[in-house]
C-alpha cells in the first residue's frame, strides 16, 4: 500500500503526528510518503502533494484549507482528514484516533484491495479559453473588490434560462459540501450533502437575488458588466481576472473527491458552527 501524508504547513503539532503516522505504518509494511514541505522537518520520503494522485490514500492533516489543498492535488486518490480544525465537516478524524484509524484502513487495504469510500461533487469554473481547478466548495465571481463602488452588474441564468440580474458584490455557486462555507456567510441555505443540488447566491445585491437550489446537473451561467475588471476564483484559492464583459459557466466537475475512513455526520458538524 502507498500513502501520502501532507501536514499543515506551520502548525508543528501537525508535524508531530505524520511522523507518528508514517512510523507505525511504515511498522507494518506500508510504504509512506510525506509533502515536500513536511519532509523538510520530519525526514523520510518525500513529494509535491500533486504527484500523490496515483497514491492508495492521501492523508490530511490539518483543517478545512489543509484538505481543499489536498483534494485539489491529489485527487482522484481517496482522503482521509485528521481534524486540527475546529468544525471538521472535511475532516473527520480526531487526532487522538488518527494513528488507530489508518492502521485499521492499511489492514482492510491489505485483506481487502480496496477500501470504502464516498464521493463529492466539484465544481469547474470555465470561460473563454480558460478553465480554474475544480472547486469543492463554491466558485465565486465578483467585481474588482466589495464594498461600496466595488461590484458590478451580474446576470445569472440557469439550463439557459435566465434567473436574476442586479448589481452585486459578486455571486457564489456552491455544492452541498460547500453550503456551510462561504455561501453560509452570505446567507445562503444549508444543503444536506445528501442531496444531488447546487445553491447560487448573492453577495449583497442592489436587487432581488433570493438564494436559489437547482439540480446538479444544471449550468449555472454568470455575466459581469458594469465594471472595470472582476475575478472568478474557485474555493478561496484559484482565480482568474476577468475583463469584463465576461461570461462564466459553472457546472459539476466530471471527477469527485473520494473520501475514505469515518466520516462525520453533516448535523453533528453543524452543531459546531457559530
Amino acid at each position: 500500500m502507498r500513502v501520502g501524508v501532507v501536514a499543515q504547513r506551520g502548525n508543528p503539532r501537525a508535524g508531530e503526528l505524520a511522523t507518528a503516522i508514517r512510523e507505525r505504518l511504515e511498522g507494518i509494511g506500508v510504504s509512506v510518503t510525506v509533502d515536500e514541505t513536511t519532509g523538510e522537518r520530519v525526514g523520510g520520503d518525500s513529494a509535491p502533494v500533486s504527484a500523490m494522485g496515483d497514491s492508495d490514500l492521501v492523508v490530511s492533516i490539518g483543517g478545512d484549507g489543509t484538505f481543499l489543498f489536498v483534494a485539489r492535488e491529489a485527487t482522484p486518490a481517496p482522503i482521509v482528514g485528521v481534524n486540527l480544525g475546529e468544525v471538521g465537516f472535511l475532516n473527520a478524524v480526531a487526532p487522538e484516533d488518527a494513528v488507530a484509524v489508518l492502521e485499521g484502513l492499511a489492514e482492510r487495504f491489505r485483506d481487502g484491495g480496496e477500501l470504502a469510500v464516498d464521493r463529492l461533487d466539484r465544481l469547474s469554473a470555465t470561460g473563454d479559453g480558460w478553465k480554474l481547478p475544480p472547486a469543492l466548495n463554491e466558485v465565486l465571481v465578483h467585481g474588482p473588490r466589495r464594498g461600496r463602488g466595488g461590484g458590478g452588474t451580474i446576470t445569472v441564468e440557469i439550463g439557459g434560462d435566465r434567473y436574476a440580474e442586479s448589481h452585486a458584490d459578486g455571486v457564489l455557486v456552491a455544492t452541498p459540501t460547500g453550503s456551510t462555507a462561504y455561501n453560509l456567510s452570505e446567507g445562503g441555505p444549508l444543503v444536506s450533502p445528501s442531496v444531488d443540488a447546487l445553491v447560487v447566491t448573492g453577495m449583497a445585491p442592489s436587487g432581488p437575488v433570493a438564494p436559489l437550489v437547482v439540480d446538479a446537473d444544471e449550468a449555472v451561467v454568470l455575466r459581469l458588466s458594469g465594471a472595470d475588471r472582476g475575478w472568478a476564483i474557485a474555493d478561496g484559492r484559484s482565480r482568474r481576472k476577468l475583463e469584463p464583459p465576461a461570461t462564466v459557466t459553472v457546472a459539476a466537475d466530471a471527477e469527485p473527491v473520494r473520501i475514505a475512513g469515518p466520516r462525520t455526520t453533516f448535523f453533528d458538524g453543524l452543531g459546531k458552527l457559530e
